[in-house]
């Protein structure tokens, strides 16, 4: 893979950063692609771009409003308050944005596809989902042979943190170099806040806890 070109789908969060830095090890050269889509956390595409300078990789930024408008969210509808936890009935918490991923991998790889790339990088995780669909597994390969068929392309959707869950995500941050980059100026809260973000929305509590138990792993085999 090194002699070829990837892909990343960037918001500037810590798993898209983490992967940002992963495939700069595995490709020879690095794209990244953000989206606005109506999020209220928009300030992301600001950091992804500041990121993707200083890692020297070449940034583009799509509008996609429609992705915001097609379901009721707490992360595009501001009169929603978002849900602290994952519902008790097992059903699907209020900030999944419907249809996302779906989007933002189909433009994504069309977009590659003319630009003569066929490797696609997405930080979704089945491990640490939050109940999102279309971070698992089973989703991201049936998609992948539903662009090959619709592009008649041979794209190949990478997912390193697929099997992670996020003091797992950290440990390869660290390893990476970019622990204290990903930590101080990512953003993954769901209230636009950067870093170690407001602490109580449901993204950065599970970026703190797995911060926690990845430092206290570290601490404790030293």
């Amino acid at each position: 893979m090194y002699n070829e070109t990837a892909l990343v789908v960037f918001s500037g969060g810590q798993d898209s950063t983490t992967c940002l830095f992963w495939a700069k090890q595995e490709f020879k050269d690095v794209r990244a692609l953000s989206f606005r889509y109506g999020q209220k956390h928009v300030q992301e595409v600001e950091l992804a771009r500041a990121i993707a300078r200083q890692a020297d990789v070449d940034f583009t930024v799509m509008d996609l409003p429609v992705v915001g408008t097609l379901g009721h969210n707490a992360l595009t509808d501001p009169t929603l308050t978002m849900d602290p936890e994952q519902p008790a009935d097992g059903g699907v918490p209020n900030t999944f944005v419907p249809g996302r991923n779906l989007f933002f991998l189909s433009v994504a790889a069309v977009w590659a596809h003319e630009q003569g790339i066929r490797h696609i990088v997405t930080g979704v995780s089945q491990t640490d989902y939050s109940g999102y669909p279309d971070c698992r597994d089973s989703f991201v390969k049936s998609l992948n042979v539903t662009l090959n068929l619709a592009l008649e392309a041979q794209m190949v959707l990478h997912t390193p943190l697929m099997w992670l869950d996020k003091a797992q995500t950290w440990a390869l941050a660290d390893r990476l170099g970019v622990l204290d980059l990903v930590r101080t100026r990512t953003l993954t809260c769901y209230n636009g806040i950067p870093g170690d973000g407001c602490g109580h929305c449901p993204a950065c509590k599970l970026r703190r806890e797995g911060l926690e138990k990845y430092l206290a792993e570290k601490g404790g085999a030293q």
